[in-house]
């Protein structure tokens, strides 16, 4: 099987058999025409697996579905408007009134609105656990819950879930192990070969990699997928065939990306853990980091997201991020440009402040997204930045 900067730009892209294009054509188009009534019939039915409406699938997205299925090592992908609806319509279509699911306590903001607030209104409950805990998980389970959802690593505080024993917790009762795995990419992670049912993205992200996409991705064997198509069919929230191109771009180049991205992260950790201004930095792939075995037994690099706590107040982690002059301030990741925000002023204030602190994200914790800039000049940002060492 070809490598991963090999795959990165050849698989499920082969060059188009009319024009001769080496790049995947933008279907462009809301619907498609048939010459026979019973040749739209069978595919309106699925007899045929011809294309009937870019709400239902479009041939551009189908390439970028079959790439992610490849990275993932899964059966196939499904593709949508934006990582929450990715989240959303993959949830949904494992529960319904009256079933239970467990979360952990660290979840990305919009996702703690849809186990906490939303999936109570149609009546299912969800139970939040320590997200570092297996104990805790098991003990949540239920004899009605059908579904286990974690992050990991977790935004913003890179803490870490152990994929194949939640994976083993969640099918002793029956439940799907749903796992974001968009801090890690499938570049650094593979989830669903570690016991994971689905494995969820923002496309937005890592795979994209160059910040002008919203976009969102699950992955995982072909009766799961097609169930979660049909309600994306029924949802809506299908991925434009324009976004899936820019998509299918950017994961010509995730590879390489996420490669240098690892090693700035490192070299950024290691600098801002030495540094007289910052109390603690988490970033699994430091030593000092509570989870470094285990990830290192269940990652293959250790990415390219971090956070730190700096002394001092929230005016002073302010200061900071407005000081920097190479990285900007924005609440994205995954770029190749380098990203820093305030998780308690920007990405987590759909949490109250009790529910961030539970969750360890102070007022003065700084989330960085590492881009592919030379890291000598991203240290020296935040040399110049923090001040002497």
């Amino acid at each position: 099987m070809p490598r991963e900067s090999t795959r990165s730009v050849h698989e499920a892209e082969p060059f188009d058999a009319e024009s001769g294009s080496i790049i995947t054509p933008i279907y462009q188009t809301a619907t498609f025409a048939f010459t026979k009534a019973e040749d739209a019939r069978k595919a309106v039915t699925g007899e045929s697996g011809k294309f009937v409406y870019t709400r239902w699938d479009n041939p551009t997205t189908v390439r970028l579905e079959r790439k992610l299925a490849s990275f993932e090592g899964t059966e196939d992908a499904a593709f949508f408007s934006s990582g929450m609806a990715a989240i959303s319509t993959s949830v949904l279509s494992f529960l319904k009134a009256g079933d239970h699911a467990v979360a952990i306590s660290d979840l990305y903001g919009g996702t703690f609105q849809l186990m906490s607030s939303i999936l109570p209104r149609f009546g299912v409950k969800t139970t939040l656990v320590e997200t570092t805990s297996p104990v805790a998980m098991k003990r949540a389970l239920r004899p009605n819950t059908k579904l286990v959802y974690v992050e990991s690593p977790t935004n913003p505080t890179l803490k870490l879930v152990d994929i194949a024993k939640a994976a083993k917790i969640a099918h002793s009762v029956g439940a799907a192990l749903l796992v974001d795995s968009t801090f890690a990419s499938p570049i650094n992670q593979k989830p669903v070969k570690l016991g994971a049912d689905v494995v969820l993205h923002s496309a937005t992200k890592y795979l994209n990699g160059h910040a002008d996409v919203i976009a969102g991705a699950v992955a995982g064997d072909r009766e799961t997928i097609d169930r979660i198509k049909h309600l994306r069919r029924d949802l809506g929230g299908t991925l434009d065939p324009h976004a899936a191109w820019l998509v299918l771009r950017g994961m010509k180049t995730m590879a390489l990306r996420v490669r240098a991205q690892n090693e700035n992260a490192m070299a950024l950790a290691e600098f801002l853990s030495g540094h007289r201004k910052v109390r603690v930095v988490h970033y699994p792939g430091l030593r000092e980091h509570p989870q470094h075995g285990l990830a290192s037994r269940q990652m293959k690099g250790f990415g390219g997201m971090m956070s730190f706590e700096l002394k001092g107040t929230i005016e002073d982690a302010r200061r900071l991020t407005e000081k920097l002059k190479v990285v900007m301030l924005a609440a994205s990741l995954g770029g190749v440009e380098s990203l820093v925000s305030q998780p308690s002023t920007m990405t987590h204030t759909q949490l109250t402040k009790e529910e961030r602190a539970r969750t360890g994200i102070s007022e003065t914790l700084v989330r960085f997204s590492v881009g592919i800039e030379d890291k000598e000049d991203l240290v020296e940002d935040f040399r110049q930045a923090l001040g002497p060492r």
